[in-house]
């Protein structure tokens, strides 16, 4: 257990969106948070090479928002005024498993590249009082102080920067069980799921009035792939297409706009139409979790978040919401005597709806080659039935079933009597007519 007055110089090891995070719910009166990332940094909203997914489309859900909103007020006006779109995610035409839903209201989001995002981030971070961020600063490994002295030594290329609190949020690259190793503190149980998905985009400039909705997603099923294209900053739009095994869309154009048009709508690939912008690519999507709240005799004083913790299959946008609720978690964690472990099993509780929500529709794959656990393929098969509603016109089981993916809710909310009601209504007496497709498209 650490006094609060004893954590006065923290340190975070990753300043991309966890470990900003992470230093804006640590950054109070009397202590320093010093943020260490290996990238050189930039200026301005560019793509760089430790975010090797920064040029893909990134939906950033709204729970995740208001939770950076409620770190950082302001944050999302700051957003828009850097040019992201706002939009509504009722508002998408939305092909699922079953058809198409219903066009509703729902949860307003701000749609940006990921470059974009990020600098703005970084830019209100830095403001705050005690924050540095450096960059070029790649860290070695970690040691155990001493008896009076700094509890951490983090160490960097020919130096140190002593700590009361690490952080690690270096994400999927993290070398944390080497340096536990090292430690010798037990390793970690590590649970994996990897549909071998992998994703294509490409940038089109779209002139506005063009796409009569706020967004299109064409949802990859087990037996197709899929697609999605977003409005970002620029009067530029992201098309993507994804799969899974050997539906994954190269890198080749004419694969990106084969696996566009195999879709089961021709939105997408009449969208991108003759534009021969670069086709980007991007395949490290498994499941990855390290259990380290189940680890016996953890060291005081350091603490993991974001994907170094828990990452997600990119396809279901659950990395920042998740990340920003950790830190929130994180905030209030020192705002008292801060138990180390007690915080990881809280940043635990955090990711495990969003990891079940992720596993069990990845293991529905061929390609992941394992089991859904049987509660895991039972929810599931639910949560497809309250599609299959949603796809012929029913707003309430569609509304709920988007409460639960924004993490606006529990899951509970989806085994509600009167959703149960609505489902064995229309098993019995038929689901009625199907959800038309919508005007997606304005020359349509």
């Amino acid at each position: 257990m650490l006094r609060q007055d004893e954590v006065r110089r923290v340190v975070v090891v990753g300043g991309s969106v966890a470990g900003l995070l992470a230093a804006a719910a640590l950054a109070g009166p009397a202590r320093t948070v010093t943020v260490l990332d290996r990238d050189d940094l930039p200026d301005g909203p560019v793509p760089r090479k430790g975010v090797p997914q920064g040029r893909q489309p990134h939906v950033f859900l709204h729970r995740g928002l208001l939770a950076i909103e409620e770190l950082l007020p302001g944050f999302g006006d700051d957003l828009r005024a850097a040019g992201a779109v706002p939009l509504d995610t009722g508002q998408l035409a939305w092909l699922g498993e079953s058809g198409w839903a219903p066009l509703a209201q729902q949860y307003g989001i701000a749609s940006a590249t990921r470059p974009l995002f990020e600098h703005v981030l970084r830019r209100r971070v830095a403001e705050l009082p005690g924050v540095e961020v450096r960059d070029r600063t790649a860290v070695d490994g970690l040691r155990r102080g001493w008896s009076g002295g700094p509890r951490w030594h983090v160490d960097t290329a020919g130096s140190s920067v002593p700590a009361d609190l690490v952080v690690d949020a270096s994400g999927r690259s993290s070398r944390l069980p080497q340096w536990l190793a090292r430690l010798g503190v037990p390793a970690a149980r590590t649970s994996q799921v990897d549909a071998r998905v992998g994703y294509a985009t490409t940038e089109v400039s779209v002139p506005a009035g063009t796409v009569a909705v706020d967004g299109i997603v064409v949802q990859q099923t087990p037996d197709r792939a899929g697609g999605l294209a977003l409005p970002v900053e620029g009067g530029r739009w992201l098309v993507g297409a994804v799969g899974s095994g050997d539906r994954r869309p190269g890198r080749e154009r004419a694969s990106f706009v084969g696996t566009l048009a195999s879709l089961p709508d021709r939105a997408l690939v009449d969208l991108v139409g003759a534009s021969d912008g670069e086709v980007v690519l991007h395949r490290q999507t498994g499941n990855v979790r390290h259990h380290y709240d189940l680890v016996r005799g953890w060291p005081d004083g350091l603490l993991v978040v974001g994907d170094a913790l828990c990452a997600f299959n990119p396809i279901y946008g659950q990395g920042v919401a998740v990340a920003a609720l950790e830190a929130l978690a994180l905030r209030d964690a020192v705002r008292g005597p801060l138990h180390t472990s007690r915080a990881l099993r809280r940043f635990a509780r955090v990711a495990d709806l969003p990891w079940r929500i992720a596993t069990s529709e990845d293991l529905r794959y061929p390609a992941a080659g394992g089991q859904v656990p049987r509660f895991s393929a039972l929810f599931s098969r639910w949560t497809r039935e309250l599609g299959r509603l949603g796809a012929h016109r029913d707003e309430v089981a569609q509304a709920s079933m988007a409460r639960v993916y924004h993490l606006m809710g529990s899951p509970l909310l989806l085994v509600r009597p009167t959703l149960v009601a609505r489902a064995l209504r229309a098993r019995r007496q038929g689901y009625g007519e199907p959800t038309p497709r919508p005007r997606v498209l304005a020359s349509e």
